[in-house]
């Protein structure tokens, strides 16, 4: 396991709730679908009735929309974030006001007392939040806190691409470091995934729109905002997944599902208490 150096990662934090409830604001029942089936597809279960769902720094509050709307006994939803919890709230007054069992609120999973607190669920859910803690180790050891005998971890962590990783690392420091910086950051990487795409797209006779259209259909995301996630994610920690695998191993967890890249993207694991 690589000890990544984030000493100065309080100072650099990304705004994820600032991003996040940007992406609220525009968001379509379409979205919503998309993230549902991708939900129900990841943990393997075509509903949820009579299990409960914690979501693990829920970001935009989506995933845990598409928990209650698979019919979870018992949502809770908690983050660090202020904003990011407004966005929860807002989908769940836009989408779910009548559902009394999900609950939102502020949370920090290295906080390992509170998450003692919190009891154990049929299915924990975490997607991209633990390697953005600035500790992952310590996070994965108190997501554990929470699963329940027989029940389920999904989450997904970066994947350790070697020098690649370590470059985007040093980005994204320098993203945060700076505004005047992070902007210039961010009009030539967008400037150059959009002309890439373009490219790619005209070399294979596709229409480039659908790049953007079809985007939404892969959980419901905005590519848009997943771009900004990306390039302002920090602290960012990564990890290859046989690292991952072999932590739960013995911790008495059983890989039941698996999604790796060869990449820059999230390997995506689904683990079972035994």
């Amino acid at each position: 396991m690589e000890a990544n150096n984030l000493s100065d990662k309080s100072d650099l934090r990304f705004p994820f709730g600032r991003n996040w409830w940007n992406f609220t604001a525009h968001l379509t029942e379409k979205q919503i679908d998309a993230a549902r089936f991708s939900l129900s597809s990841l943990i393997g279960y075509k509903d949820f009735s009579g299990k409960t769902f914690i979501d693990v720094g829920g970001g935009s509050g989506l995933c845990s929309l598409a928990a209650v709307s698979l019919g979870a006994q018992r949502v809770y939803t908690f983050d660090r974030d202020d904003q990011c919890l407004e966005c929860a709230r807002y989908l769940r007054q836009q989408y779910a006001s009548a559902n009394q069992q999900w609950a939102i609120e502020s949370g920090n999973i290295l906080d390992k007392e509170a998450m003692s607190k919190l009891g154990q669920w049929d299915i924990v859910y975490s997607w991209g939040v633990l390697h953005h803690t600035g500790n992952m180790y310590q996070a994965l050891e108190n997501a554990l806190i929470l699963v329940k005998p027989g029940g389920i971890l999904a989450i997904s962590i970066y994947n350790d691409a070697g020098n690649a990783s370590r470059f985007w690392r040093h980005v994204k420091r320098r993203y945060n470091q700076n505004r005047f910086v992070g902007r210039l950051l961010l009009f030539c990487f967008v400037t150059y995934w959009i002309m890439r795409g373009l490219i790619v797209d005209i070399i294979c006779f596709q229409n480039p729109a659908k790049r953007y259209a079809g985007y939404r259909e892969n959980r419901g995301m905005s590519l848009w905002h997943d771009w900004i996630d990306w390039l302002g994610g920090y602290p960012y920690e990564f990890a290859k997944p046989e690292e991952i695998f072999n932590f739960f191993l013995e911790r008495n967890m059983f890989l039941v599902g698996l999604h790796t890249t060869n990449g820059l993207g999230c390997n995506q694991f689904v683990f079972q208490r035994n």
